[in-house]
């Protein structure tokens, strides 16, 4: 047998809001063709959502608008709206958009009886002169305050959502709400968000100090969206909404593809540098390097000719480019030719999320291809703990769906004994690559070593090494041990002077054996010779008297055959007999 599933309901095409990250969040915008309801307290951004809505659809969709406004002059609003360079003005003069200001005047407040019927009309006749597709009532619930009672505003909402369906625009309204979401259900008008087919919460909230702005789509018929609270930003651009990784990023390309630390021996200890779009994380107390190490790093970027972005929460950044100078890397000329984007933080005020949202927005304006935060911890001090955390995940993530390189560095509490694996941020775990910095005390002086704690994904030293700055640059020295301890600095220095000494006197007295034993041999040698003279002598005297011997002998042998012929004797003759008596 068969089951039968009940039809599915349509989903709803959507319209585009130009807002970075909401549409992300949606699936694509607003639901077209139907009614949006957005609820936030005081300052918490509904008009500008709205009025960057309209803009976008005017500028971009070809979809005119309409802004009907309850609470505000028209003029006021435009004026107000120049600075994020909408050219709401403009866009008046070419009848793309239209304002109607239909603030309530004081004799209907007497009097309370109205209906918003009029005003319908006149916007019917509008809506076909100019084609409008979008249109906003801004702050509805000033109008609604006005009505004798509850059953007449109800009345009134709907006209207004029967009209609004019956034309097929893609509307929003606005209405005011307290600081949580339980106040605007108890609102008299709260059914709303039961009425349309998509309803946003924003939130504008106070924690330890600082602002914090954050949205949640509460629903949204027809469609599958983000459930969860996303942070957002009023930008010089409008609203940026900052969100965790989309869809469309959660299968990042990973690369193979190594980078320069701008370390030299650093590279060779990481097995040949940073690999591409990783997360680094380098931590240590204050004065061990953590900014020269970064620095290091971005000006090996721009040597690459690869666009840089720096945020420094510490120090102006002609500060840190003048400090940096001292150990042998340049950033200036790189700020000159556009290549490398420095930012000083502290310009940058507000949460964590604020702090996120604008890198992210000034990385993507550079097309940064490496990013530098120097410190990340300060985020800690941005807020709560779990906020911040959450920032630092995102930017992680983020970075590594753009394809970026990150380094950050994360400053640790010396004076609290804090320990490398319990920094205020807890993105070790995250990072691909965790470098600590520390100090080595020896022999009344503090000498800087470095270590690589992980390195995921390739073979690293496990050695740790001191780091040297001078005037050539940043530099490590190789590992030095001795009676099973690392010595670095005067230690270190000691040590191999001493070792130098001695190898300086073992050579010496080895040339002197040398010398002696060349002496001995020299002397050998002459004996030698005088031995081999003495030798070829009695040689030589000994062939005089074999030679003499032998001439000798002849002399004889010739002497008696001399003999023989003198005394006539015949060699062929016998010789007589002689007789004896």
């Amino acid at each position: 047998m068969k089951s039968i599933r009940p039809p599915l309901a349509p989903t709803p095409t959507k319209a585009p809001t130009g807002i970075t990250g909401f549409d992300e969040i949606t699936g694509g915008g607003l639901p077209r063709g139907r009614t949006t309801l957005l609820v936030g307290g005081p300052g918490s951004g509904k008009t500008i959502l709205s009025l960057q809505f309209l803009a976008h659809g005017a500028q971009d969709c070809k979809e005119p608008g309409i802004f009907v406004a309850f609470e505000e002059a028209s003029t006021r609003i435009v004026a107000n709206a120049d600075s994020f360079g909408w050219d709401l003005a403009g866009l008046l003069r070419e009848k793309k958009l239209f304002f109607l200001d239909a603030q309530p005047k004081s004799d209907l407040v007497q009097s309370g009886d109205f209906d918003l019927g009029g005003m319908l009309a006149a916007l019917e006749a509008q809506t076909k002169n100019m084609g409008a597709r979008r249109i906003v009532f801004d702050a509805l619930d000033v109008v609604l305050a006005l009505l004798p009672d509850p059953a007449a505003k109800r009345r009134e909402i709907y006209r207004l959502h029967e009209w609004l369906l019956a034309r097929e625009l893609t509307g929003i309204i606005t209405a005011k709400a307290g600081g949580d979401e339980a106040s605007v259900i108890q609102q008299p008008f709260g059914f709303m968000q039961f009425m349309v087919d998509c309803a946003v919460i924003l939130n504008h909230s106070v924690a330890l100090g600082v602002s914090h702005r954050n949205l949640r789509v509460q629903k949204y018929r027809g469609s599958g969206f983000d459930e969860n609270e996303s942070p957002f930003l009023i930008g010089n651009s409008g609203l940026v909404v900052d969100v965790a990784r989309t869809r469309v990023h959660v299968d990042a390309k990973v690369s193979n593809e190594r980078v320069s630390s701008g370390v030299e021996r650093l590279d060779t200890m990481l097995g040949g540098g940073y690999y591409r779009g990783a997360s680094i994380l380098i931590t240590g107390f204050s004065g061990t390097a953590k900014t020269t190490l970064s620095a290091a790093f971005a000006e090996a970027a721009c040597q690459r000719g690869e666009h840089t972005l720096f945020v420094s929460f510490d120090s102006d950044y002609n500060e840190v480019i003048r400090n940096l100078a001292s150990v042998g890397i340049g950033l200036d000329r790189y700020v000159k030719n556009g290549c490398l984007s420095m930012i000083s933080a502290r310009s940058i005020a507000g949460s964590a999320e604020s702090y996120l949202v604008r890198i992210k927005t000034l990385a993507q304006e550079h097309d940064a291809r490496c990013l530098v935060i120097d410190p990340v911890s300060t985020w800690y001090k941005s807020g709560n703990d779990t906020t911040a955390q959450s920032v630092a995940d995102r930017l992680i993530d983020w970075s590594k769906s753009e394809g970026i390189t990150l380094v950050c560095t994360s400053l640790l509490d010396e004076m609290s004994n804090r320990s490398e694996s319990n920094s205020p941020l807890q993105i070790s775990t995250l990072a691909d690559t965790w470098i600590h910095l520390n100090y080595l005390v020896q022999a009344g002086e503090r000498n800087r070593g470095l270590s690589i704690v992980k390195s995921r994904g390739t073979a690293h030293s496990n050695q740790v090494r001191e780091l040297i700055l001078s005037d050539a640059g940043v530099t490590l020295a190789d590992t030095y041990t001795a009676g099973g301890e690392v010595l670095m600095g005067t230690l270190r220095w000691e040590k191999e002077r001493a070792e130098r000494v001695a190898t300086e006197a073992a050579e010496a007295a080895a040339k002197l054996k040398r010398v002696r034993l060349d002496a001995e041999e020299a002397e050998l040698e002459v004996r030698l010779k005088s031995l081999q003279t003495e030798l070829v002598a009695k040689q030589v005297e000994k062939a005089l008297l074999v030679r003499s011997t032998q001439s000798h002998e002849g002399e004889l042998s010739r002497g008696r055959t001399q003999m023989k012929e003198l005394r006539g004797a015949d060699a062929t003759t016998p010789a007589p007999e002689v007789k004896q008596p």
